[in-house]
């Protein structure tokens, strides 16, 4: 028999339903309560409208929000980066080429460690409030360093992509479309068994147009859907290739022309654009405009980034802080980003929301209201975070 919990004295709750709370996108209630059941949403409203169930929480007056979705990471690695870092923030510029040094770490570290590493960070991320993740492969450029690392990480969560085409393997430095052969080929025939997602780096030092159009290309015959690494460093193709191959995000989206943000605007229900502000934080590099995006009518969503390199960090508050303090976003629109946003970028409707029928994920933080995660910058504000049902603790 299905237990029942009741979740009661709840601070502010963000649904990111607007008809279940006040009417705007994060569907705000006060003096709610929220009822899980078989690892899902059974029923929110009202705390004095509330059914009777098993079990009994109080939350104290904490806030309640879904458990935060990070749509994009990079956690199948090994190796560390610091003096990279270090000599960066000297005064060296970041480069796509930076990757190098974790690919070799990476194709020398056992199987054992690689998946060590990928469960301290996702550890470490869901203390902070995140419970559903994607995360890529593309530190291994070989076939089989590839196919593993997505075997790996494909044993902690369903949202899987294929970055074959990180950056071109060592082995072919003189070969470019040698290596976009084999990874349109005989690496993605080993590597989409384990994929839900295709993605390419179409960046100056990375891929071109060309070469991104046929990756994606050929992973869409294989059945992944696309997602797109696009206008990090510079203007490019990236965002334009993105909406054109109904991929499922243009992520970083730094550098955008007018005929970006409105080809993003128009494919506002398939492709969102996500921004990563960690990337920024850490190479001291141009703010993504996320006002621009919202205020044109894209879909944004927010993410870590989290990598070895330019974006060494899994905590989403962090992400929300400097997106509302630099990109122009308010609190209101960060959370939901966050959340929904994410969720949208990985085209869930089950996770990202508190909702009848959704996942049971949420972070209940130590203040009566979401707004806190800007207004509180490092804090540690998740208290407790439950995961489909699950009561995990602070």
């Amino acid at each position: 028999m299905t237990t029942t919990t009741l979740i009661t004295n709840i601070g502010t709750l963000v649904t990111n339903v607007p008809g279940l709370g006040d009417a705007s996108p994060l569907g705000l209630l006060t003096e709610a309560a929220v009822v899980l059941a078989g690892g899902k949403v059974a029923w929110v409203g009202p705390a004095a409208e509330a059914p009777a169930a098993d079990e009994r929480y109080d939350a104290g007056g904490r806030a309640v929000l879904p458990g935060f979705v990070d749509s994009h990471s990079h956690l199948v690695f090994a190796g560390d980066r610091t003096q990279e870092f270090n000599a960066r923030m000297s005064g060296r510029p970041y480069r796509a080429g930076g990757i190098r040094t974790t690919v070799a770490a990476t194709r020398a570290a056992s199987d054992e460690a690689l998946e060590a590493n990928l469960t301290r960070y996702l550890a470490e991320a869901l203390r902070q409030g995140t419970t559903t993740f994607e995360t890529k492969s593309g530190y291994g450029l070989t076939t089989e360093d590839e196919a593993r690392a997505l075997r790996i990480a494909a044993r902690h969560t369903d949202e899987v992509t294929y970055l074959g085409a990180h950056i071109v393997a060592p082995e072919y430095a003189d070969d470019p479309a040698g290596y976009v052969a084999l990874v349109t080929g005989e690496m993605l025939d080993a590597c989409a068994p384990h994929a839900r997602w295709v993605d390419v780096f179409c960046e100056k030092g990375a891929f071109d147009g060309d070469q991104a159009r046929a990756v994606l290309a050929a992973g869409i015959a294989k059945g992944l859907v696309p997602r797109v690494h696009a206008n990090q460093l510079g203007h490019g193709p990236g965002v334009q290739i993105a909406v054109e191959l109904g991929a499922a995000s243009a992520d970083h989206c730094t550098h955008l022309t007018d005929g970006d943000v409105a080809a993003l605007a128009d494919a506002a229900g398939t492709t969102v654009a996500t921004l990563l502000p960690g990337a920024e934080f850490s190479t001291r590099a141009t703010w993504p405009n996320a006002r621009r995006l919202l205020d044109a009518g894209a879909t944004v969503a927010l993410s870590t980034d989290c990598n070895p390199g330019s974006s060494f960090t899994s905590s989403m508050p962090f992400c929300i802080a400097l997106a509302v303090r630099d990109m122009g976003m308010t609190p209101d629109e960060a959370v939901w980003s966050a959340t929904a946003g994410g969720a949208a970028a990985l085209r869930r409707g089950d996770v990202g929301r508190v909702a009848p029928g959704a996942r049971a994920d949420l972070a209940l933080l130590d203040a009566p209201s979401h707004v806190h995660l800007a207004y509180r910058p490092g804090v540690p504000l998740v208290r407790e975070v439950w995961r489909r049902g699950v009561r995990l603790g602070a």
